[in-house]
């Protein structure tokens, strides 16, 4: 599933781990997946504080699903 809004990810944006929530998932020019991920905790990044950051689809570690048994994490890969 490309689409992630909603969700809960978890990834790395210039080498610096993130986790939030995905506001928005697109497919972009030439059919690349990105996803605007709101931050739980912001990061710096060159010298400015960011809270809201773009993960390409390959930058996406894991991605956090709420089923009827519960809650828990998939790896991506």
């Amino acid at each position: 599933m490309w689409n992630l809004e909603g969700q809960t990810v978890r990834g790395v944006y210039f080498d610096q781990p993130v986790e939030g929530v995905v506001t928005l998932s697109r497919v972009k020019y030439g059919g690349a997946v990105q996803h605007t991920v709101d931050l739980f905790h912001s990061i710096t990044m060159f010298g400015e504080e960011r809270t809201i950051v773009l993960l390409d689809a390959s930058e996406v570690v894991s991605v956090e699903s709420n089923d009827c048994d519960g809650l828990f994490y998939w790896d991506v890969a």
